[in-house]
């Protein structure tokens, strides 16, 4: 395992410590009324760049909260809390997630629940782990009886999502949209979930579940069917599974056109 995801998993399982710590906090908004912050997000972020710009002096860091500071190579992506509506409604769904990444994609990604305690941790080519025991994913093959995990984009369903659905129900398979989509690719990794797919996203939410769900067997395409590494907001989409549900997905609807 690489010393990049050592650290990683330092910072989470201490993001996890203090995320619990600051229940019930301090909630505002951003952009709109749904678009929510609470103190926890930006003390955590706070902390996290200060620790990663301590260790790794002049790495570039990139942030749900305050930016980007630093210009070299690698970049740090940091989500102090993917899931801040729940989060600040206290719904115990919510995750920290933070990769580190290369032009090739990235090379050590954490996702957290700090409801559960679990840090899901990979490396590029060293496989995925759960609290350190190696995870992969379901052998889900057929449609029908999968569990297929969505997002909004933000609050409302993004172009398709709900003629999607219709046809996932339509071949009896079950569908939730939970609230934090680094944490619902964490959980397909895991193989708690069948698949997940995502219409609206950014590269701070989805990296380090990206990286954990392609080492831990899944096919990670974008609607055009290509292997993602580096997914970023403008790709259009992005569907995680076992490689023959992931076609079968794709089939059904979840394609470019």
């Amino acid at each position: 395992m690489s010393e990049y995801l050592y650290f990683a998993e330092e910072l989470a399982l201490w993001a996890v410590d203090r995320i619990r710590q600051r229940r019930p906090a301090t909630v505002s908004t951003k952009s709109g009324p749904a678009d929510f912050v609470t103190e926890t997000d930006l003390d955590v972020e706070r902390e996290v760049r200060a620790r990663i710009a301590e260790r790794y002096p002049g790495h570039r860091i990139v942030g749900e909260e305050y930016g980007t500071s630093g210009g070299g190579e690698p970049t740090w992506y940091v989500d102090p809390v993917d899931g801040t509506t729940n989060f600040a409604h206290g719904l115990p769904w919510s995750s920290f997630s933070l990769a580190v990444a290369d032009s090739a994609g990235a090379l050590a990604g954490v996702v957290a629940d700090p409801s559960r305690g679990e840090v899901f941790g990979a490396s590029r080519g060293g496989g995925a782990r759960l609290d350190g025991r190696p995870i992969r994913c379901a052998d889900t093959r057929e449609l029908p009886g999968a569990l297929v995990l969505t997002e909004w984009a933000a609050w409302r369903p993004w172009p398709g999502q709900n003629e999607l659905l219709a046809a996932l129900a339509a071949e009896q398979c079950t569908t939730r949209v939970l609230g934090s989509s680094a944490l619902s690719l964490a959980s397909v990794a895991a193989g708690r979930a069948s698949a997940v797919v995502l219409g609206g996203y950014s590269t701070l939410d989805v990296l380090a579940g990206v990286l954990l769900c392609r080492e831990a067997g899944c096919a990670v395409l974008g609607r055009d069917g290509r292997e993602t590494v580096l997914p970023a907001a403008g790709d259009g989409g992005l569907l995680a599974a076992p490689p023959a549900l992931a076609q079968s997905i794709r089939e059904l609807g979840f394609r470019r056109g």
